[in-house]
């Protein structure tokens, strides 16, 4: 749990720079008055809130658990990433409806040069923000600290697209060119938040693990068996960075409950060494009493 509260470090950084890159975009579309300036300002707004949001979620996925919350609080990182998307759709309409008026209405842009430099330096800020989360992120398997990487780096992108096109408007004086920029920025701004949404949702349902971790705990538990070894009923899920499998292993009834037991430690010791952090529970059953096979469905009936 030591380890879940260092990165509320992360979200600090994410916050500071939320607040930088919002001065700096702001003053970018007050010198200019590119409604493509304006999309990209409003979607720093967006990351400010988010990372305050971060910063509380990985308070509240750190604490261990306790007599109302037995299995931790790990799940409340993808109520962050389900309040991100949802905040990133909100942006992305604010700047379709902001880019459509300035299609029927243009103005000229002003102090493009400055305006244009300003926002340049943002979109560094954000870039080296976006890979320090990035890193931490994959490192601790924190879903919030790799959204917020994944919509700073979207960001970036994004910045650097408006910029090109603010630019070809100062150099080709067609000024439709900046608000469909902006819708275009939008369109991306939706995509990545429907991205977190879907992960999110996808957390909260109780998914299990990845292909590529459940290949790993079936190899485990293939290691072990044969004629007188097997398994079945096996559950996974992840709830933020913790994993849980449960199955069952069917041994010789003659076996002692020592013997059992033993093996059942073993099986258990190479999961937890394969996927920490991972909760394994493991039930014992007799390999000939044909109760023993009516739970190999999903759902067993009581």
């Amino acid at each position: 749990m030591q380890e879940r509260r260092y990165l509320t470090r992360f979200a600090w950084l994410s916050i500071a720079t939320a607040v930088i890159t919002i001065a700096l975009k702001a003053s970018a579309y007050l010198l200019t008055g590119s409604i493509g300036l304006l999309s990209d300002a409003l979607e720093s707004g967006v990351n400010l809130v988010t990372a305050v949001l971060a910063l509380i979620i990985l308070t509240v996925a750190a604490r261990p658990p306790d007599d109302e919350h037995a299995y931790g609080h790990d799940k409340a990182e993808y109520f962050s990433g389900g309040v991100e998307g949802t905040l990133i759709l909100i942006a992305a309409g604010t700047i379709i409806v902001s880019a459509v008026g300035s299609f029927f209405n243009p103005r000229p842009l002003e102090q493009l040069g400055v305006g244009l430099g300003v926002s340049v330096v943002a979109a560094l800020c954000n870039w080296v923000t976006s890979r320090v989360l990035l890193r931490a992120g994959e490192e601790h398997d924190s879903m919030t600290l790799t959204a917020g990487a994944r919509h700073l780096l979207a960001d970036v992108w994004t910045s650097g697209g408006v910029v090109v096109a603010v630019a070809i408007v100062a150099l080709t004086g067609w000024q439709p060119l900046d608000p469909l920029i902006a819708i275009a920025v939008a369109l991306l701004i939706l995509r990545s938040g429907l991205h977190l949404l879907r992960q999110a949702i996808s957390g909260l349902m109780d998914s299990s693990l990845p292909p590529s971790e459940l290949a790993q705990v079936i190899n485990i538990l293939e290691k072990y068996s044969s004629q007188k070894v097997q398994y079945h009923a096996l559950r996974t899920r992840k709830s933020g960075s913790r994993r849980f499998v449960t199955v069952h292993i069917q041994v010789p009834g003659a076996w002692s409950v020592q013997k059992g037991h033993g093996l059942l430690e073993e099986i258990e010791r190479d999961l937890r060494q394969a996927l920490p952090p991972v909760s394994v529970i493991t039930h014992l059953e007799p390999v000939e009493d044909p109760v023993s096979w009516q739970d190999i469905p999903l759902n067993r009936d009581a």
